[in-house]
Formats: structure tokens, sequence, C-alpha cells
């Protein structure tokens, strides 16, 4: 397991161990300091993960390097197989024709070689990019996700919060005096009297 992907475990892990906000199963209350030293060591380790997929890229030209000098070194030898072939006056036309055959297969080979090479890492390369996108698109995810859950949070406390407003009114309309009711009751009571 990469260290990016390590790190996303943890955000993951620290995101189910928060609690839930009063009267919500979806919306969570998340320590701010610790998100954002989790998302700073995230930010940190990315550019070390692509560093390593470009030295696996960069393995492709010790790997092409390395074909050519075997290329190169079967070649020598061909050549110097040649001249010695051709030292010999009563056999040069097999050594040429010998010679010409060595070439050719150390050629193929080394082109077979520089193919395999370059597709490996053509290869490489295009699993290092989507691999780096895949959790780069799974960062954006859980970003989203904590960025939607804040939104959802806010807008419960606003409403929880307009609740609480609305009874403290009702409550103060009916603790303030009616001035029509406390004439009225106070005629009636006149006229019990009389």
């Amino acid at each position: 397991m990469s260290k990016i992907e390590q790190i996303i475990t943890e955000i993951e892990e620290y995101i189910d161990s928060c609690s839930y906000m009063p009267l919500s199963t979806t919306t969570i209350k998340v320590n701010k300091d610790d998100i954002d030293e989790l998302l700073s060591e995230l930010r940190l380790r990315t550019p070390d993960e692509i560093k390593k997929y470009q030295k696996i890229i960069a393995n492709r030209d010790e790997i092409l390097n390395d074909a050519k000098e075997r290329s190169e070194a079967m070649i020598s030898e061909a050549t110097a197989h040649i001249n010695e072939l051709v030292s010999e006056h009563e056999i040069m036309q097999k050594a040429y024709d010998e010679a010409n055959n060595i070439i050719e297969q150390a050629q193929r080979e080394a082109n077979q070689v520089l193919e395999s090479a370059n597709n490996e890492a053509s290869d490489l390369r295009m699993r290092a990019m989507q691999y780096t996108d895949d959790i780069l698109a799974n960062v954006q995810n859980i970003l989203t996700n904590g960025m939607n859950n804040f939104a959802s949070a806010q807008e419960s406390l606003m409403g929880s919060l307009d609740n609480s407003l609305n009874v403290v009114l009702d409550s103060r309309k009916e603790l303030s005096p009616q001035p029509e009711e406390e004439v009225y009751e106070d005629s009636a009571t006149i006229d019990v009297e009389e």
C-alpha cells in the first residue's frame, strides 16, 4: 500500500470516527485541525509518489541504453568475427554470408529488445498516470463530501436556531400583557359584585 493510500485510509477512518451532529444521521462534526493535518500530509506525500513513478519511467532509458549497448556489442562481435573469416581467403564468401546473418540477427534481437522496452515503459507510464489520477479523484470526492457535509450542517444549524428564535418570540408574546382582555375581565368582576 502506498503512502497516499495509507493517508486516504486514515482520512476515511477519521471521518468514520467523527460523531454526528445533534438530530442528524448524516452530518458529522469534524475537527478542523485534525483534517487539515491529514490533508497537509497528503499534499506532502503526493509529490513523492509521483517522483517514484517518474523513476520507474526513467528506468525505461536505462533499459533502452542497455539494449543499445548489447546490440552494439553483438555487432562489434560480429564485425570481429567477419574480420577473422575474411583473413582466410578460401572461406571469404562463407564468412561474409555468416557475418551478415549474425548482424541481421543481432539487429533483429536489438530491435525486439528496444520495442519490448518501449512497450513496457509506455505501459508503466500509463499505469502510473492512471494510479495518480485515481488517487486525486478519491481525494476530490473526500473534499467534495466534506464541503457538502459542512454546508448541510450549517444549514441544519441555522434551521435549529431559527426554530429556537421563534419559540422564544412566541413565549415572550404569551408573557406580555394583553390590554383588551384585562379591561374585559375587570368589567365582568364589577358586574358580579353589584
